[in-house]
């Protein structure tokens, strides 16, 4: 009994300093930089954390889009902005992970020291397709038609510098292939031109191809993931088919470098609580996206991992984007 005391205390306690913490959140409105354009999934994800964050603190929380520079300018914004809570960075992981990598000492940001991780919200999957007169029915089967065709090998991604191009150029290297990469203005124009049969495959997000693949106008060859993508179903891993690699993108909640802890704690609680919501994840899966909600160090670990599992792979891609 006394330790169910102690413990309904402690709680009552840390209720109250995260109440105290959300009251220091700055002098005005909240504002959570997304620093790419409005209108996706991602940026819909970003609103809805800061409908979260203007009911828990009882003051106005907006997304304010500030694009420009591969999102550079609003990385910018945010490292340089008050640690006070009252700005905050919701970004997808290749500026944290992938970034420093090309940009080398171009890049004005430092991913680990000036952003302090607060949670990690949604993460999703990646997938292989081919167009669906690709006689081939598996991976194994496809790099042979490859080999035989070696003018094929051409992959369309959303654009240079993301995951999807660093995906096919390291399945190139595995395959002793040279796997072109054709990049395109968003993923839409992709899918549409794979569906075309403009290009022989596509890596993408797996859900940007799964109503294409149930109509049958492209064929899912397999998906980035540790196991089966909850997204397309009778759709093997990479994995299960020789390939080891996983890969996953993600969008993460973060504050300037140098916030203090007590807030950070408030916002993830916050992010926590809204990600494990049935509801929320019901609502989020639709979207094409995994609600998870992570505590700070795990988002910390999971920056990290993706960094360094990334980094040889940029390199040896010779990459060189301008920025």
């Amino acid at each position: 009994m006394i330790r169910g005391f102690l413990r309904a205390v402690t709680c009552a306690l840390t209720i109250a300093g995260a109440g105290d913490a959300l009251a220091q959140f700055g002098s005005g409105n909240v504002r959570i930089v997304f620093p790419f354009a409005a209108g996706g999934n991602a940026d819909a994800v970003a609103r809805i954390l800061a409908e979260r964050i203007s009911k828990q603190t009882g003051r106005s929380a907006l997304v304010e889009n500030i694009t420009g520079a591969s999102g550079h300018i609003g990385m910018r914004a945010v490292r340089d902005a008050k640690p006070d809570g009252g700005t905050l960075l919701f970004s997808p992981s290749s500026p944290m992970t992938l970034h420093e990598h090309f940009f080398g000492d171009r890049l004005t940001f430092d991913p680990f020291r000036d952003f302090a991780p607060v949670s990690q919200a949604v993460m999703f999957d990646y997938a292989l397709a081919v167009h669906p007169n690709v006689p081939v029915a598996s991976v194994k089967d496809f790099v042979a038609w490859l080999k035989a065709n070696p003018s094929r090998a051409s992959f369309a991604t959303p654009g240079a510098g993301a995951l999807g191009h660093f995906l096919g150029l390291e399945l190139g290297q595995l395959w002793g292939l040279e796997n072109r990469h054709v990049p395109y203005r968003g993923s839409p124009p992709a899918v549409n031109d794979l569906a075309a049969g403009h290009v022989t495959m596509a890596i993408l997000n797996t859900t940007e191809f799964a109503q294409f693949h149930n109509d049958g106008k492209l064929r899912i060859l397999g998906t980035f993931t540790n196991k089966p993508s909850p997204f397309v179903s009778n759709v093997p891993t990479m994995r299960e088919q020789g390939v080891e690699i996983e890969a996953y993108g993600w969008h993460a909640l973060y504050a300037p470098g140098k916030t203090p802890p007590e807030i950070i704690s408030a916002l993830n609680k916050i992010v926590v609580d809204t990600m494990r919501e049935p509801a929320m994840r019901e609502r989020i899966f639709k979207m094409g996206l995994i609600a998870t909600g992570t505590s700070p160090d795990e988002l910390r670990a999971i920056q990290q991992r993706d960094k360094d599992f990334w980094g040889p792979i940029v390199k040896r891609s010779g990459f060189k984007p301008e920025l």
